[in-house]
């Protein structure tokens, strides 16, 4: 990622192309949040635009502009963009729509972007099909419709693939200081990923939020969470949308565990980048990064001056992965001095209404519940919309809080209209997290306490040709054992009789299977303990022209499936889960990317609900985990050794026994 997008995106020079009524409201934009530049307005007929003198073409303008917001039809776009790369312009925001986005609809969409990409050679543009940016910084806007951005001189970066989205982000009334808005739009010449890349080398940007609706390129990715972590700037996604899986991932289990969501959350927990469901928690989250960057974890304490609200967080909670520890001993002194005999001391706590109005009283009471051992202290608060200036002593004790101590602090209001725009700016001001939304509160600290260092390990990027061949069993465990997968011993056989002679040389009992079928056990083709005597009239029964025959594995403490589909948006999507019969019935799984070290393999099972069978659950002897894992990095290997022509491939299920790990089942389907 090269593109050097300063001059487009920190202009000193405007150019606004078009005259209709988006470029005037560019014009009229840009000078209303205080732009100090100059604005060049470029239209063939008008003489004035916004008061602004109007140049007739674009090699008129006096020199070449840093910013062009390109207001005209997509045909002329392509024409605009040609001339200015070619004299130097810093960059530009190609607003007209119908280019890729519209190929269903205009087949000529995609030649045309084309021709768009060519003619900015190595000018950077943004869109087409798209908004522009607000600088709020640098009061530079590019940007054709209202907003709600208003100056500020340190702030949070957000970029959206949505222009509605990105205006409706403007208007928030949460205290949050918004330093840029960017539009993406389809991104034909610069990406999302490019974008951030270059704004998180702005030091007035204090975190990053990005709604994603697709991975355009991996590597890109990589680079930019790797680079954000190292400058301290944290990423947070909202991700919407879901990836279409190859079409071989219809086939296994693991396709419809997994779901076809599941390689962008799992391409996010390698980046280190947490990950919101809904717009006020994105916002919330970025309010909570502003003030104090990454969380160390999920330790949280809580006062509120109302028992149904100390029991309500201590509700809303659990499953969140948040907790509350217990008051140490120098808290509770702390705590029993500023509150007396009266409070129960808990955590969260309920102070009761005794020193409401006391503003010493408060700070006193509330600092008591921060901490080495607390990562974020929440004071509960809820402002009336009536008369709130009785609550004023409130926000002071926040402030003093935050002053004397320099703990990470909020004022949390459990409805998110309970906590007025203006108190919520003063408390920002004062280093206080202003939350609006109890749920709100937690899902960001949650979000902020995930944020970590991205892998070092690049993702395993797929081939694209199509898997269409379906490995026989046989076929898959021996190509799989080739990569130190341990498989039983086995035999196929055709007939009665190739059966009956087969397990004179293997020891009882066996399992016998039918061949060609991808869910055997539904089909009745799975029979097991059977007697060598019995072999050769269960092969007759099963019917298939081939038959397996295996000896069985005794001793197990656990069966697991272990699973990778193609995923072409996010890599080689590894899921493990509880296997067997039941594996769509119990549906526990956790997924990785591949590649992923032993400690990723390891974290994940332990996140299985069947992790307890695995350890040794009431005194069961426990399966051997470094054989599972060295099971699922044999899987790894065939799959990067296969990565131009893999589909998908499982093995349900993996026997697990206190000294092995064995697959009795397997599946590969490749090109």
């Amino acid at each position: 990622m090269n593109k050097d997008l300063t001059r487009l995106l920190r202009p000193k020079t405007i150019a606004v192309i078009g005259g209709g009524a988006w470029c005037q409201q560019v014009v009229l934009q840009s000078e209303r949040i205080g732009y100090a530049g100059q604005i060049w307005p470029v239209h063939p007929k008008a003489s004035e635009i916004a008061g602004h003198r109007v140049f007739g073409h674009i090699e008129d303008l006096p020199a070449a502009p840093d910013a062009v917001f390109i207001g005209i039809n997509r045909h002329a776009t392509i024409e605009a963009v040609r001339v200015l790369s070619s004299m130097g312009a810093g960059g530009a925001v190609c607003f007209a729509s119908g280019f890729s986005e519209a190929v269903a609809e205009d087949d000529t969409g995609g030649d045309l972007q084309d021709q768009l990409i060519a003619a900015a050679g190595d000018m950077p543009i943004l869109g087409p099909n798209c908004y522009g940016f607000i600088n709020a910084l640098d009061g530079a806007l590019l940007w054709p419709d209202q907003h709600g951005a208003t100056p500020v001189g340190k702030g949070v970066a957000i970029l959206t693939q949505s222009s509605n989205i990105s205006i409706n982000l403007t208007m928030q009334k949460r205290g949050l200081p918004i330093a840029y808005m960017m539009a993406c739009g389809n991104m034909a010449q610069t990406s999302q990923a490019e974008i951030a890349w270059a704004l998180i080398d702005d030091p007035r940007v204090t975190a990053v939020g990005l709604h994603i609706e697709g991975f355009k390129d991996i590597r890109e990715w990589e680079a930019l969470a790797a680079k954000a972590y190292s400058k301290g700037i944290p990423l947070v996604a909202l991700k919407v949308g879901a990836s279409e899986q190859a079409q071989a991932a219809t086939v296994s289990h693991t396709a419809s565990l997994a779901g076809s969501d599941a390689g962008a959350q799992v391409l996010l927990d390698r980046l280190g980048i947490p990950r919101l469901s809904a717009l006020p928690d994105f916002l919330e989250t970025l309010k909570l990064l502003h003030c104090y960057g990454p969380l160390p974890g999920g330790r949280i304490a809580s006062i509120s001056c109302s028992g149904g609200e100390a029991s309500l967080i201590a509700d809303m909670a659990v499953g969140t992965g948040l907790s509350f520890p217990q008051l140490s001993d120098d808290k509770r002194a702390h705590l029993r001095d500023a509150l007396g005999p009266m409070v129960a001391l808990n955590n969260p706590l309920d102070y009761h209404t005794y020193i409401w109005r006391d503003e010493e009283a408060m700070a006193q009471a509330w600092s008591g519940m921060t901490g080495d051992d607390i990562d974020l202290t929440f004071s509960i608060v809820d402002y009336p919309t009536t008369n709130p200036t009785d609550w004023s002593c409130a926000t002071r004790a926040a402030l003093k809080v935050r002053a004397e101590t320099g703990a990470r602090f909020a004022i949390v209001a459990t409805l998110p209209e309970l906590l007025p725009e203006d108190v919520a700016q003063d408390l920002m001001a004062g280093g206080v997290v202003p939350f609006m939304g109890l749920r709100e509160a937690l899902a960001a600290t949650r979000a902020a306490g995930q944020i970590s260092p991205p892998s070092a390990h690049p993702v395993w990027l797929p081939g694209k040709a199509e898997a269409t061949q379906t490995l026989t069993e046989g076929e898959s465990k021996g190509a799989l054992a080739e990569c130190g997968l341990h498989v039983p011993q086995s035999r196929t056989v055709c007939g009665p009789a190739e059966a009956h002679s087969a397990v004179q040389d293997m020891e009882a009992p066996f399992a016998v299977k039918g061949v060609g079928l991808a869910h055997k056990s539904e089909h009745g083709a799975v029979r097991l303990g059977i007697k060598a005597e019995d072999v050769a009239d269960v092969a007759a029964e099963i019917g298939t022209d081939s038959i397996l025959i295996e000896e069985m594995i005794t001793g197990t403490v656990a069966e697991l499936l272990v699973g990778v589909v193609r995923d072409p948006a996010h890599g080689f999507v590894l899921t493990l889960g509880a296997g067997g019969v039941l594996t769509e019935i119990l549906r526990d799984t956790a997924s990785v990317l591949v590649p992923s070290t032993p400690e990723d393999i390891r974290a994940a099972l332990g996140k299985l609900k069947i992790a307890p069978l695995l350890a040794g659950y009431r005194g069961q002897r426990a399966a051997d985990m470094d054989a599972i894992i060295a099971a699922v990095e044999a899987v790894q290997a065939y799959v990067m050794q296969n990565a131009d022509t893999l589909g998908e491939v499982e093995i349900n299920p993996l026997l697990c026994t206190p000294d092995k790990a064995v697959a009795v089942d397997a599946l590969i389907r490749k090109a």
